[in-house]
């Protein structure tokens, strides 16, 4: 496995490897891996020859409270799960590499980021489309993979890519998880015992909404007043959003159609957590 610190040499390389017939699939990601991240890693050796793993905490999505010095980090760790999983190659570049001094320019989506995540973290995926269409550049890949826990992200970057007409197929895989259902994240580092156990309400609240949903419940308000009873009814928790929506414009539904996301955001102590999941994906052939 070859780590690369410059960002010319990994478009040299990336330029070698596609002359030579390669295709090269990428995983972005901000290190402290888990096994999500070997999943979208098993994938991408999947659908190509060659994979390659960013490593990279990016400073601009992160906002003026979330502290940045903060994030977890475990190089050692990242460059030893890299390698088992098959990575040929970790991109693992310095941040004045990515923006060096006199960098000013921002790659914007105007919509999807005003729901969701977005609306309590200004500017944050800003920081996520102009960090990834540079790592594009970089990498040159055929095929990027990301994660469907991040649904709003990944619905994001899709836009990007098809808007700036960047030759690349995305690749989304469904959402890893403990075996406890909670979803994997760097953060569930930061939870205690008692506020792990409490964490389980976002998986136990969307189970509610897919059996409302299932037993012909289609309205939106009266599946998330449900989801906001359970949630709340669990210590230390503090709601960021439960949001019903349209999968590909995220906004904002009342009456649920064939196929509704759940998307919700929820503090446990201080840690902030996300999940998502569709309801409906199976109801088309009934």
């Amino acid at each position: 496995m070859e780590i690369i610190e410059k960002v010319s040499q990994m478009q040299r390389t990336s330029e070698a490897l596609r002359a030579s017939g390669y295709l090269i699939a990428f995983v972005p990601t901000m290190g402290f891996l888990h096994e999500g991240h070997i999943e979208l890693m098993r994938t991408g050796k999947k659908h190509a020859d060659k994979l390659v793993v960013s490593i990279f905490v990016n400073p601009t999505q992160f906002g003026p409270n979330e502290d940045f010095n903060q994030y977890p980090r475990d190089t050692e760790g990242d460059l030893d799960k890299s390698l088992s999983a098959g990575a040929d190659i970790v991109l693992f570049p310095p941040v004045e590499e990515m923006y060096p001094e006199g960098f000013q320019t921002e790659v914007l989506v105007k919509e999807l980021p005003d729901h969701l995540c977005g609306l309590s973290r200004p500017g944050h995926f800003d920081g996520v489309t102009t960090v990834v269409a540079k790592l594009f550049n970089i990498v040159k890949p055929h095929i990027a993979v990301f994660g469907r826990k991040d649904y709003q992200q990944l619905a994001v970057i899709r836009r990007m890519v098809k808007d700036l007409n960047m030759d690349l197929e995305i690749i989304d895989v469904g959402t890893v998880r403990e075996a406890d259902g909670l979803a994997m994240s760097s953060r569930n580092k930061y939870l205690n015992s008692e506020e792990r156990k409490s964490a389980l309400c976002l998986k136990k609240s969307m189970e509610m909404a897919e059996k409302m949903f299932k037993q012909g419940q289609r309205d939106a308000r009266i599946i998330k007043k449900e989801m906001e009873s359970l949630i709340r009814s669990h210590p230390f928790t503090d709601i960021d959003y439960i949001s019903l929506c349209d999968p590909e414009t995220l906004e904002e539904i009342h009456t649920s159609g064939t196929e509704v996301l759940v998307a919700l955001a929820v503090r446990v102590g201080k840690t902030r957590l996300i999940d998502n999941c569709t309801l409906g994906q199976h109801d088309n052939s009934d």
